[in-house]
């Protein structure tokens, strides 16, 4: 292993313990505002420039860049009424688009990240979108209505589909104009594209019929084609051929839940050689704040990262260093090599769109796996909250205990532990 000057620097920066950087490092926290805590729905969400504390450098939350809200036909089926068949009549429709609840590539819809993206998309909007996974294909086909009048018919179901982007914030700190320091929601890695919808509506239209200009309604009494021949012609009672405007582009089923991450996040490459890592000289714990536990590695290939005390008899395997690093923005990047056991933090692939996955330690490779965001609080504090570059989850434990495991968490922990304290050994 060797050490390079900028990486001793970051080094020496992150070692500042003095008294007088300690004070300075309160006094600038305590002029933060107040702290952003999760937002649940129906309040106002976190934005890029809002203050953080320290308890948030584990945290992260998504925010909504841009929507775009667009009356869609889901079910469609024409239909002839004449002299003597009005009334009520159940008509099974075909299914003309499939809409999918989606947040980025993953559409199962099961990380805290992927639900505020959606109740952020709610209070946006300001309409009752679906919050979980869902598909329209679900929905029954079925429509009952009441007809009055005879003439052709277009026998519809249909919602209103939200579509849009998001991006991710992340604590950091960020120095002032006056040259001071805060913590600040500052727009992170992990950015990505949503669909969801509202509750489908259904009715039945004629092409005479009056009806709101981009309504679900008129995108209905679209399908009829009302101007072309077969619209216009005579025809026995109940359905008509679907013309060509009325049938599906193309079949759209629900896809098989994706494992693999999403398109906003960088390609992992195979574990298929040894990094050549350029590491720090500086060794570190990273620790639960003011208290003795911190990130124990395992002896055991199939075990993984856990709450340790550290002793005589920790063998390095509570020491860690970070290597190939790079600064982005005041963000650090780097990966994390245990002096103990000689392996790269890392999510193990088959489980990097799990929530709650352990952190493991593998043989160390140029894999993204393996590489690790570090939010700092304001200089002379040693708190710190650490990204999955691949995953873009955040570390932290379930409880307080000798011997948990280390988890990736989408969104992070609310409680403040996922904030640690990096050390110097």
């Amino acid at each position: 292993m060797r050490s390079t000057g900028p990486v001793r620097r970051i080094g020496r920066l992150l070692m500042a313990t003095t008294a007088t950087a300690a004070a300075g490092a309160v006094t600038a926290l305590s002029l933060a505002a107040t702290p952003a805590a999760a937002a649940p729905t129906g309040t106002t969400a976190t934005r890029p420039g809002d203050a953080c504390t320290a308890a948030d450098l584990g945290t992260r939350h998504p925010y909504i860049k841009s929507t775009e809200v667009s009356p869609t036909i889901t079910h469609f089926k024409g239909w002839y009424v004449t002299e003597g068949t009005t009334g009520q009549q159940t008509v099974s429709t075909d299914t003309t688009t499939v809409i999918s609840v989606s947040v980025g590539l993953n559409d199962t819809i099961e990380t805290s990240f992927a639900v505020e993206a959606l109740s952020n998309v709610k209070a946006t909007v300001g309409l009752d979108v679906k919050l979980e996974y869902t598909s329209t294909s679900e929905e029954s086909n079925s429509v009952t209505w009441n007809l009055t009048q005879p003439g052709y018919y277009g026998f519809y179901k249909g919602t209103k589909k939200v579509t849009g982007t998001y991006g991710s914030l992340n604590c950091n700190r960020a120095q002032q104009d006056d040259g001071s320091w805060a913590l600040e929601w500052t727009e992170g890695p992990g950015s990505g594209s949503f669909t969801t919808f509202t509750t489908l509506e259904e009715g039945a239209v004629r092409c005479q019929d009056g009806v709101p200009a981009d309504s679900i309604m008129a995108k209905a009494q679209a399908l009829l084609d009302c101007g072309s021949a077969a619209a216009k012609a005579d025809h026995p009672a109940g359905a008509v051929a679907p013309t060509a405007q009325q049938k599906p582009d193309r079949p759209a089923l629900h896809p098989t839940p994706t494992t693999s991450t999403p398109a906003e996040q960088p390609t992992a490459t195979a574990h298929s050689t040894r990094a050549a890592l350029d590491c720090s000289a500086e060794a570190y714990k990273i620790a639960v704040p003011g208290k003795p536990l911190s990130w124990g590695a395992p002896l055991l290939a199939d075990d993984g990262v856990r709450l340790r005390p550290s002793s005589i008899f920790s063998a390095h395997l509570d020491n860690w260093r970070l290597c190939n690093v790079t600064e982005q923005d005041g963000v650090l990047e780097a990966s994390l090599w245990n002096w103990g056991n000689g392996g790269c933090a890392t999510v193990a692939e088959q489980n990097a769109s799990t929530e709650r996955a352990v952190l493991m330690t593998v043989p160390c490779a140029e894999d993204d796996l393996q590489r690790f965001y570090v939010y700092r609080d304001v200089p002379g504090s040693s708190k710190i909250g650490v990204q999955n570059k691949y995953t873009g989850s955040m570390m932290g434990y379930d409880r307080y205990a000798d011997g948990e495991f280390i988890r990736q968490y989408s969104s992070g922990r609310q409680d403040g532990t996922g904030t640690f304290d990096l050390t110097a050994v």
